[in-house]
């Protein structure tokens, strides 16, 4: 995922190294990312050539490098942002990040991506109903499975508010 994010992090426009590991981190809720982590990942950018590297000036006379989104690297995102499997449906931060980059995808993607973690969670719940009616369960587990319910069903109706936006911006005319 964390590639996902520093390609969508250059969507807005060139950065340096040092822009992207501390904006991908604060994504990440990690602060600045290990350069171990980012560096590598963009030399495989640039390999696959969905990056490049431009030389600028720094503010010291340095030369700084700075990082751009090729329009290789945007289609590579936006595919890999529309393949959302099963493993990705279980994931709430896979989902979030796609749903946070909806902009990049299209209506009828963005549609099956809902409509996967939609029919995820229900069979979770529908799973936590089970281990309440089969299982002796103690006030703290009791506790436990409700607040997963709860958080579960929340985002179901989440789910559902942006659902209904998909479709009234499908019933709107399009401009000329």
């Amino acid at each position: 995922m964390t590639d996902l994010i520093i390609l969508s992090t250059l969507l807005a426009g060139p950065k340096h190294g040092y822009q992207l590991k501390r904006e991908a981190g604060m994504i990440l809720g990690q602060g600045v990312l290990h350069n171990n982590l980012v560096y590598p990942l963009l030399r495989r950018f640039m390999d696959q050539g969905w990056v490049t590297r431009r030389e600028s000036a720094g503010e010291r006379g340095q030369t700084r490098l700075r990082y751009l989104i090729t329009a290789a690297g945007k289609r590579e995102l936006v595919a890999r942002l529309s393949a959302f499997g099963d493993q990705d449906a279980r994931s709430s931060d896979a989902f979030r990040l796609r749903v946070g980059l909806f902009q990049l995808l299209a209506a009828h993607i963005r549609i099956a991506i809902l409509e996967r973690r939609a029919k995820y969670l229900t069979g979770r719940i529908q799973h936590l109903q089970v281990l309440q009616q089969n299982f002796p369960l103690n006030r703290y587990a009791k506790e436990v499975l409700t607040q997963f319910s709860v958080e579960m069903k929340s985002e179901l109706k989440w789910i559902r508010r942006l659902r209904s936006a998909e479709n009234s911006h499908k019933k709107e005319p399009e401009s000329a």
